[in-house]
């Protein structure tokens, strides 16, 4: 058995840092934890995690010159996770905010899941376990 006990981070590149914070800031609801004074990169919490590790979405800012990202990029998706009891209400308020969700089915857990893009191209799946 392995000794990982979970995720802490996923670092995602951004062209434009600004709004990809507004994005997982504003949308999606993740806490800023960076000092104001920092200016990259921006730490978000996306979870509580464990024995004071949270879990986190850090947004990197790429040089200006910085080229398009070209396809297939390296990350496929990042799913965070929904209780039950919120995923009819957060997917009523994306789609209240103009975003398209695409849903699927999960391979190996029971669950509900729906997806939308950041502002940099990188799909974000929504998930929670079936009740």
């Amino acid at each position: 058995m392995s000794a990982i006990r979970g995720i802490s981070e996923i670092v995602l590149w951004a062209h434009d840092q600004d709004a990809m914070v507004r994005f997982y800031r504003d949308i999606l609801g993740l806490s800023v934890i960076s000092p104001p004074d920092r200016k990259n990169p921006i730490f978000l919490q996306a979870g509580p995690g464990q024995e004071g590790i949270p879990q986190m979405i850090v947004v990197v800012k790429l040089p200006d010159d910085a080229p398009p990202f070209a396809s297939p990029r390296t990350l496929h998706h990042l799913a965070l996770e929904l209780s039950p009891d919120d995923f009819d209400r957060e997917r009523a308020r994306l789609e209240g905010l103009g975003y398209e969700l695409r849903s699927g089915q999960h391979p190996v857990i029971p669950s509900r899941t729906m997806y939308l893009n950041d502002p940099e191209g990188n799909e974000v799946e929504l998930i929670c376990i079936s009740i």
